[in-house]
């Protein structure tokens, strides 16, 4: 009758705590047996075992760590100084593996980017070369060309032979071709030419300023000399010449041609005489017959330079 007023959770309860039992007796008394076997087994039977039971999981916790003779704790302090020591040099080659393959990567980085700035580099000058071709370059004034053809042609000359014919263009116009010189050729040049001429250039080239401003300077004193010498040639012109002379006074009339002298023999006797003396014989005769008609007084003067003269 008691049992029936047992609940039915204090006899569930009972039944586990009963299984609980039965799996720890047989470990407590392994254990029992085992410490009663190592304490009449010899130390090294001992510590073996004791070696074994600590690599079992759970079972290492509840045996107790073999006890070791001096020199059996300095081995095992070796070997688990050399185990740390292994264990210390394998993490530090892991280390050094990372930093080496960090190294690497950083490594490859470096090399991607600087490919890149020299690929950037690369389409920025082509860009810049593309940009000034578009762009069209102001051709050379040809009066430039000329003159550095001409300074080459006279370079290319023995000084003593380019000297004197450089000497006959315009200070200006032998500064600019020295100035498109060489120093050794230049200075073999000017060694040639006159000192005063040599001098006067020597000076301007060390005022030198660009060549265009010297091709400028140049191009003026041409245009100058030019005007000059087209107004001397005009003077020239202007005045006619024996054959000329000679030719209008024997087609005109002889008592016209008598007048007309008489009139520039009062102006100026050399010019009279000087037409008298380009004519032929013939012309002349008949000028002076003529002369002695209107004014014979006048014709012997004349007649006496035309003898003197000759």
């Amino acid at each position: 009758m008691a049992r029936k007023d047992i609940p039915i959770d204090n006899e569930e309860s009972n039944g586990g705590f009963e299984r609980i039992l039965l799996f720890l007796i047989p470990i407590i008394f392994t254990i029992v047996m085992v410490g009663v076997l190592l304490t009449l087994f010899n130390v090294n039977v001992r510590n073996g075992v004791l070696d074994v039971a600590n690599k079992i999981p759970i079972v290492k916790d509840w045996i107790p760590d073999p006890k070791l003779t001096p020199e059996e704790q300095k081995l095992k302090d070796i070997k688990d100084q050399e185990e740390s020591d292994e264990a210390t040099i394998q993490k530090l080659k892991k280390q050094l593996e990372e930093k080496e393959q960090s190294l690497k990567e950083m490594s490859e980085q470096k090399t991607a980017e600087e490919t890149k700035a020299n690929q950037l580099e690369t389409q920025i000058e082509d860009m810049q070369n593309q940009s000034a071709a578009s762009v069209e370059e102001p051709a050379e004034d040809p009066y430039i060309e000329q003159i550095r053809d001409l300074a080459k042609m006279y370079a290319n000359m023995s000084p003593s032979k380019a000297a004197p014919i450089m000497q006959n263009l315009t200070t200006e116009e032998m500064v600019l071709m020295l100035s498109e010189m060489k120093s050794s050729k230049r200075v073999a040049i000017l060694e040639k030419m006159d000192p005063k001429i040599a001098a006067d250039a020597t000076m301007i080239l060390k005022e030198a300023k660009s060549t265009e401003d010297l091709a400028i300077a140049a191009q003026k004193s041409r245009d100058k000399k030019d005007k000059e010498k087209e107004k001397d040639t005009l003077k020239t012109t202007d005045n006619l010449d024996k054959a000329q002379l000679s030719k209008t006074f024997s087609q005109m009339a002889p008592d016209k041609a008598a007048d007309l002298l008489l009139q520039t023999y009062k102006i100026s006797q050399s010019k009279a005489i000087t037409i008298l003396n380009t004519v032929d014989d013939g012309t002349r005769a008949q000028i002076l017959n003529a002369m002695s008609t209107k004014s014979p007084e006048q014709a012997a003067k004349i007649l006496n330079r035309l003898m003197g003269s000759k």
